[in-house]
């Protein structure tokens, strides 16, 4: 086989002199003349921004993100498709406009080799279809029949996809800067950005090696350069990505017919895609153990392309061997050309874009883990309309470069990750179920090791390690358990999650949630006015809620946005006067932190501590929670819901007792100082033992909190979901009481006009939970034949012995009125379903949890064999 390094294409346009800079300033700098960097300075221009600089270290194009398949596929999670969804517009718009960017419409064959495989593409199916993507199961001749050289013996079914397309990346690159150019965009090329100058923690300046640019904003779109330019600032910016090796193959002699056009095919199971390119075929591969790239190598190298490896034959060899055996045309082929094209991965395999927690006006744009063509037009488009609007708008948490932590930008940590994030591109994903093996280890709670001993099986949220489960099975000494093969189906372990929720609703369960983010929120520089209390006057403006509650006391609350929409979900504990610990999800530790700095007083007088890493957290939860933590402490802990108490517990003083946890039933949540960790842990299990004390996983407490109508962050709370909406009340209740917060106006104006979409717990009827696939988020609802909404979470109800979602519903678009009540929601004549991977099961849709269960607990006895009473008559009865 030949080998070859990338090599850009002839019809690369040079803009600019690179003798100095000319411009010396701009209101935006954009770093990077790849795809991302010019569907960005294309869109600014589109949005009427003009005073915009483009730098590229060499030359437009001269990164990788024009070397790809050229494929464009639209049949993905809902978050990417709707972002694909406006690169094929923008590509479109392109080719109709008269610029050639290589745009053909092929179709899209996506196959199945396993059971599992076509359950997970019918899923797939089920809520891409009422996006208005069609898609179609077919079967293995129908593959055949549509492309001819495929090998379709092992093939279980496929998803035909015909709107998805192909499309040359160089192409599309020279457009949309030769655009940009001619709308007012200056470029300068072989310009190095050295060093971004920052002040007042905002962009201020870049230090260029041939000369100095001051800008409003900046942003960061080099690719696999992105994370070194990053650490490159005045507070260096973390932008956790890594280029893997990443190859295809060209054919040579295949002579394939241009008449029309085979569609492309992603052989997930074996790890691989192909398409036609002109007469001969593509083939790549995104490998199950990927390699780093510039693994040997201090930084990225600016010339990557003398520095990049061939790969040996045995590293070849048995990728080729599959291609051949879904293609055995290739085996007549001449001498196949192989491309290593490194491209950018991030740790979890989404895209990053989005403004940067460390640094305000500093925007970055990378991460397109394989595929830049697909998602640059979309990405481009979003990241410019936040820059102009100053907000999002679309919803950003799946991509949002705030999702990490500084210890996702370590290179060691990047290249182990990254050998595995190239392979899960095609795998099958199971909710819930699956975990990554490299870079493990990293964060872990004091009781970690011990938890191991005990059965847990583990993941991880926020490189944190959580146990999911524990496997009641293990006996010490025994090997440590390991997740078993994921399901779509009842989950393998589930037996072991029934034991945890029968000691949460007995007795008591203990679940270790260290996890969570934590925040004390306290007085910064004084002011003269010695009556002025500026964390409550602060919190007051942040928090939907009324946070003037009595010191002890805790308070549930949002913090919104302008729109209403929540960009935190929280507990607030007033441990005094004007000091306040925070309690937000794991997966806001970054996020939340930027969000309450950049609304911080101008004058000092409120300061933020991160304090996520000084407690362990212990969930005690069950109906003899009091009874275990009375004893402990040695002193009565019947307390009323939603307090807070410094007491001992053991030997260890000054844990915190807080009268909640988070999963809707009885018990309380500690927060130890780490050192007493393993001492408190001891000391509730040893005791615990008379109270039935067992080891519950976050998996059990999930489920609980679904079972409760409990909405959480990332699922039902998002950026564009509201309180009203998500049916939490606490604005309304305390509406006349505060006079002012952020996104008041917008919920004023919402109760005014009423909702259009209404959060709805239902429940599963007429499925079998030991034989038919689970819902597990994301599959679509139906109300009267005509679809209605989204699962955002589901799991089991153990106290309904039901399956159980949560979703959003709206009103159908033929509705006159779009208003969502609850005698809508609760018609007698409205019939819901959902679609689980293409059957519709039946749903009772309830808005209050207790009705809820009640109504399930009603249902469960009424079902139940009559069996008579004997009864032993009274002698005076007798005859």
């Amino acid at each position: 086989m030949n080998y070859i390094t990338c090599t850009r294409s002839a019809c690369c346009r040079h803009f600019s002199s690179t003798a100095a800079v000319s411009q010396t300033a701009a209101r935006v700098v954009i770093a990077g003349a790849g795809l991302l960097g010019n569907s960005v300075a294309y869109h600014l221009t589109q949005n009427g921004w003009n005073n915009v600089i483009v730098l590229d270290q060499r030359t437009i194009g001269s990164g990788t993100s024009d070397f790809g398949s050229g494929t464009i596929g639209l049949f993905k999670p809902t978050p990417e498709r709707n972002i694909i969804l406006e690169s094929v517009k923008l590509y479109e718009r392109l080719q109709r406009a008269g610029h050639n960017v290589g745009l053909k419409r092929c179709g899209s064959l996506n196959l199945a080799q396993t059971h599992d495989r076509v359950v997970a593409l019918k899923r797939r199916i089920a809520y891409n279809m009422p996006s208005g993507l069609y898609c179609e199961l077919i079967d293995a001749e129908t593959v055949r029949n549509m492309h001819p050289l495929l090998n379709v013996d092992d093939i279980q079914g496929a998803v035909y996809v015909p709107k998805d397309c192909v499309a040359d990346p160089a192409l599309v690159l020279d457009v949309l800067a030769e655009l940009s150019k001619q709308a007012g965009v200056k470029y300068f090329e072989n310009c190095r950005v050295e060093y971004v100058n920052t002040k007042s923690g905002r962009v201020e300046s870049l230090e260029t090696d041939i000369g100095t640019i001051k800008c409003e904003y900046f942003i960061n779109c080099t690719g696999m350069w992105s994370r070194e330019l990053g650490l490159r600032c005045k507070r260096p910016v973390r932008i956790p990505t890594y280029p893997a090796q990443h190859f295809y193959a060209v054919t040579d002699g295949l002579n394939l017919p241009g008449t029309k056009m085979l569609p492309c095919v992603r052989d997930y199971d074996s790890n691989m895609y192909a398409r036609q390119l002109g007469s001969e075929m593509l083939v790549g591969w995104f490998e199950k153990a990927a390699m780093p790239a510039f693994e040997n190598t201090k930084d990225i190298p600016k010339n990557w392309k003398d520095h990049l490896e061939d790969s040996s034959p045995n590293h070849w060899e048995p990728l080729w061997e599959k291609a051949i055996d879904r293609i055995p045309m290739l085996k007549d082929s001449g001498e196949p050309t192989i491309t290593n094209s490194p491209d950018n991965f991030t740790p979890d395999g989404r895209w990053i874009f989005g403004e940067t927690a460390e640094v305000k006006n500093y925007y970055v744009a990378c991460g397109m883990n394989g595929n830049p063509l697909q998602g640059s037009g979309g990405v481009g488009k979003a990241l410019a309309e936040w820059i102009v609007n100053g907000t999002p708008t679309i919803e950003m948490l799946p991509f949002n470069i705030q999702r990490f932590l500084d210890l996702h930008n370590n290179r060691q940590y990047l290249q182990h990750r990254i050998r595995e994030v190239v392979g899960r591109q095609y795998a099958i994903l199971y909710p819930n179920q699956s975990e990554y093996k490299f870079s493990r280890k990293l964060r872990c709670s004091p009781l970690y090791s011990v938890l191991e001993t005990r059965g847990a099986v583990f993941g991880t949220k926020m490189a944190y390690e959580r146990a999911l489960y524990f496997d009641s099975d293990y006996e010490r000494g025994s090997p440590l358990p390991t997740m078993p093969p994921g399901s779509f189906y009842k989950p393998k372990f589930f037996k072991h999650m029934q034991k945890e929720y029968y000691a949460c609703a007995h007795h008591v369960g203990i679940i270790d949630i260290s996890s969570f983010s934590k925040i004390e929120i306290k007085p910064g520089v004084r002011s003269g006015d010695s009556n002025r209390n500026s964390v409550l006057e602060y919190l007051q403006k942040m928090c939907a809620n009324d946070v003037d509650i009595q010191v002890g006391h805790i308070v549930h609350t949002g913090m919104l946005n302008e729109r209403g929409g929540y960009e935190n979900d929280c507990m607030l504990i007033r441990q005094s006067r004007d000091n306040f610990f925070m309690i937000s999800p794991s997966s806001q530790q970054t996020r939340i932190y930027d969000w309450m700095s950049r609304n911080l007083f101008p004058d000092a007088s409120v300061k933020l501590n991160d304090v996520t890493s000084m407690y362990t957290v212990i969930n005690v939860v069950g109906p003899k929670a009091t009874q275990l933590m009375s004893e402990l402490s040695n002193s009565n802990l019947k307390l009323q819901p939603f307090i807070y108490k410094k007491l001992n517990v053991g030997y260890a003083s000054d844990v915190m007792i807080m009268t909640f946890t988070h999963t809707g039933m009885p018990g309380y949540c500690l927060y130890v100082p780490s050192e007493y960790a393993l001492h408190v842990y001891d000391r509730l299990m040893t005791i615990g033992r008379d109270y039935g004390a067992r080891d519950v996983g976050t998996l059990t407490q999930r489920f609980l909190r679904i079972d409760k109508f409990i909405p959480f962050w990332g699922d039902e709370l998002t950026s564009l979901t509201t309180p009203f909406e998500a049916g939490v009340f606490y604005s309304m209740y305390q509406w006349k009481k505060k006079e002012n917060f952020i996104g008041r106006t917008a919920l004023e104006q919402q109760k005014q006009d009423g909702l259009t979409k209404r959060l709805v717990l239902f429940h599963l009827e007429d499925i079998d939970a030991d034989k038919d696939v689970w819902p597990w988020g994301g599959e679509p609802l139906y109300r009267n034949g005509e679809h209605c909404g989204t699962v955002t979470s589901a799991g089991y109800g153990f106290a309904s012995e039901k399956l159980v979602c949560l979703g959003y519903i709206n009103r159908s678009p033929r509705d006159t009125s779009k208003i969502i009540t609850n005698e809508y929601i609760m018609d007698k004549s409205a019939v819901y379903h959902i679609d689980i991977a293409g059957r519709l099961f039946r749903l009772t849709q309830h808005i209050h949890p207790k009705a809820a269960l009640g109504q399930a607990l009603a249902e469960r006895e009424a079902s139940k064999t009559y069996r008579p009473t004997v009864v032993k008559f009274k002698k005076q009865f007798e005859t």
